[in-house]
């Protein structure tokens, strides 16, 4: 039997990048992100890692130095949360256009206002179209994995793109869960040291980033978006791969009793746990209810999804962000979309839930469902609304 560990999520996260042997670990402080570049900090300074730990003044800079150091040539990594990634969002976008393999731990939590440093997925939803790859863990054994995926996929060179992994703060990052830790000797046979295609040095000069005409613009972008469509089939690659070796498989879109559900969840991240257990129950009380994992948002499995949601009637999907003034939340109007040109489509109810880390109940699951079959649920609308404020009668909602 494989040896498991109990860790911190964020600490396994910082002994997968360890073990991945990066170069530069660019950090600046932000809960709930901080646990892991301190840990980091820890292995620099204690010689377990080789690697330069830059203390930076911004999140904005701490992109700004993995864009040089990753254009030098150095394996690059860094990690931020909520306003950290409203900071850095220049660079973001800058370093995928510039096709730098980063990769990135995105701690989720909302962003302000009002202030709060509980969990949603307002912050990643914000830079949804900036041109890196992205994915979803649900657990911290699926953190550990994908930091070595992550750069397997961001660093062939049929790739080269950024990548980021989302993973829910405090609901995931500052859990204790059983690791199973995975040998040096496996890494390096997965993850080979990273050669780059193209690297800035003064006895070669050459440009990277410069000013387009409006005459280029739109092609360069034409080839950002090919490019990460493109990465999709090495992303398949990557996770087989990394299957064969450790026995642990993973798909864009993963799905729990789908196959005759009538009603099925879409859910993202950690609550995909959660609603597992909903439908593990109302499964036992006969209830055709299914669950779909997405596991990559970008770039979007769109033939995937569609065919695991084939034959079901009803999508619940849940949303952790408010996209304001829109019909629904941001991924209830993307499946929307995916799924427009379908002849026999399934009915899609958007509920936004668990902001600013209110917690979802598997009760809560079982009752949106029962919503839903009885016809008196909206087809977007905000869940669990709160119509006084807690102890004061002072009411949330005015008209």
């Amino acid at each position: 039997m494989k040896k498991r560990v109990g860790l911190e999520v964020s600490f396994a996260a910082a002994e997968a990048i360890r073990l991945c042997d990066v170069d530069l670990v660019a950090a600046y402080p932000i809960t709930p992100q901080t646990h892991i570049v301190e840990r980091l900090s820890k292995y620099v300074a204690n010689g377990v890692l080789d690697a330069e730990f830059v203390t930076v003044e911004s999140e904005h800079s701490a992109m700004s130095v993995c864009v040089g150091s990753q254009a030098a040539g150095a394996r690059s990594f860094t990690c931020t949360s909520s306003q950290g990634l409203a900071l850095m969002s220049e660079i973001v976008l800058i370093t995928a256009s510039l096709r730098l393999p980063v990769v990135m731990m995105l701690v989720n939590r909302s962003l302000a206002g009002p202030l709060s440093i509980w969990n949603d997925h307002s912050d990643v939803m914000s830079v949804r179209d900036c041109g890196w790859i992205q994915l979803f863990v649900r657990n911290g054994q699926e953190v550990f994995d994908h930091a070595f995926i992550s750069y397997k996929i961001a660093e062939n060179h049929q790739v080269l793109l950024p990548l980021l992994i989302n993973l829910d703060g405090f609901i995931l990052s500052h859990m204790f869960e059983p690791i199973e830790l995975v040998e040096k000797s496996v890494i390096e046979r997965y993850l080979p040291p990273y050669i780059p295609n193209y690297v800035l040095h003064p006895d070669q000069p050459l440009t990277m980033g410069a000013f387009a005409m409006p005459a280029v613009f739109t092609e360069a972008k034409k080839a950002q978006d090919e490019a990460l469509r493109q990465s999709y089939p090495r992303i398949l690659e990557a996770w087989q791969e990394w299957g064969d070796l450790t026995g642990r498989y993973y798909r864009p879109v993963e799905t729990y009793h789908t196959e005759d559900a009538e009603t099925i969840f879409v859910a993202l991240g950690s609550f995909a746990e959660t609603a597992g257990e909903a439908v593990k129950a109302m499964r036992r009380q006969g209830l055709k209810a299914g669950l779909l994992n997405l596991r990559l948002w970008r770039p979007f499995p769109l033939e995937l999804f569609t065919r695991a949601v084939e034959g079901s009637r009803n999508l619940i999907v849940l949303d952790r962000a408010v996209s304001y003034g829109a019909p629904g939340g941001p991924v209830a109007g993307e499946i929307r979309a995916a799924l427009y040109e379908l002849e026999q489509r399934p009915r899609v109810y958007g509920f936004i839930s668990g902001l600013g880390g209110r917690d979802l109940p598997v009760q809560d699951y079982i009752d949106i469902f029962e919503l839903v079959k009885a016809g008196q649920a909206p087809r977007d609308g905000i869940f669990g609304l709160r119509e006084e404020a807690p102890g004061q009668g002072e009411p949330y909602l005015r008209s």
